[in-house]
């Protein structure tokens, strides 16, 4: 099997974790830190807002059976993409929206995405969603990984 990655940033990592690993196709997660310039942060030097990193989920998925665009959908769906750095309660360029793409196709579908998005004239404000390059992707403390799950909080697969 072919895969490919993704990674998606839209407020708590746990949350967004959970959505991407119940999608069919999706083969695995990983929550952590990108898109900021310090390097190997922990969970506490993100907190500070400081590091320019966000909480971001890695996904790894077979594009055989589910596409980089449904997973944008999905990506749409479980957050407000028209707050700057805030999702709910949660407040920080930590926890800004963003899609970082891995090639020139993913950054396509992704800003096209974005325009739908904007053009369907459904939200209330301006779409704020940050897409950039991936860089370094550094997972998050082992105990932050598959959170919900491991609390008995998870929907089913």
């Amino acid at each position: 099997m072919d895969t490919e990655k993704a990674v998606f940033a839209a407020g708590c990592f746990w949350g967004v974790e959970e959505a991407f690993r119940n999608v069919r196709g999706v083969v695995s997660t990983r929550v952590g830190y990108t898109g900021g310039d310090t390097e190997a942060p922990t969970y506490e030097d993100v907190c500070t807002g400081l590091t320019g990193h966000t909480e971001s989920v890695l996904v790894e998925f077979d594009p055989a059976v589910v596409s980089y665009e449904a997973l944008i959908e999905v990506f749409w769906s479980i957050h407000d993409p028209t707050t700057l750095n805030r999702q709910g309660p949660d407040v920080g360029n930590q926890y800004r929206s963003a899609i970082f793409y891995f090639d020139k196709a993913q950054e396509r579908i992704a800003r096209a995405s974005k325009k739908r998005l904007e053009e369907k004239g459904a939200l209330k404000s301006p779409v704020v969603t940050e897409i950039a390059p991936a860089l370094r992707f550094y997972d998050a403390e082992e105990y932050h990984q598959k959170y919900l799950e491991k609390r008995g909080l998870s929907h089913c697969r």
